[in-house]
C-alpha cells in the first residue's frame, strides 16, 4: 500500500493505493455484479419525479388525495430557489415517496399519480 495526499477544492484527503500485479489485475477487472434494480412505482400510475437536484421544503398531498391538473403537489428547494412541482394530470395520489426535509437527486420518484 502508499499513501498520497490529494488536494480536491482546498480540502486534503489521505488515500491509499494497493498496486495489482499479474494474475490478481484479472480479477481486479473483472466485471463486478449488477447492482439490484431500483425499487419502482406502481405500474400504471405517473410518476413524478424531481426535475433537479434539492430539498423538499413541504408535501402538499398524501396517498390517496385526489388531484388536479396544475395543483402543487410538493415544493422543491435547489440553488436557493423554491420551485413548485405541479400535477400533470387530474387523478389520485397513489403513493408519495419523499417527506419534508428530504433531500433528492435528479431523477428521484417523488409520487404517483393514478
Amino acid at each position: 500500500m502508499k499513501k498520497y495526499r490529494v488536494n480536491v477544492n482546498g480540502t486534503v484527503y489521505e488515500v491509499e493505493l494497493e498496486e495489482i500485479t499479474g494474475a490478481a489485475t484479472a480479477a481486479a477487472l473483472a466485471p463486478a455484479a449488477a447492482p439490484a434494480a431500483p425499487v419502482s412505482a406502481p405500474s400504471g400510475g405517473e410518476q413524478i419525479t424531481s426535475p433537479m437536484p434539492g430539498n423538499i421544503l413541504s408535501v402538499n398531498v398524501a396517498a390517496g388525495d385526489t388531484v388536479k391538473k396544475g395543483q402543487v403537489l410538493m415544493v422543491l428547494e435547489a440553488m436557493k430557489m423554491e420551485n413548485e412541482i405541479m400535477c400533470p394530470c387530474d387523478g389520485k395520489v397513489v403513493s408519495v415517496s419523499v417527506a419534508k426535509g428530504a433531500a433528492v437527486e435528479s431523477g428521484t420518484l417523488l409520487c404517483v399519480i393514478g
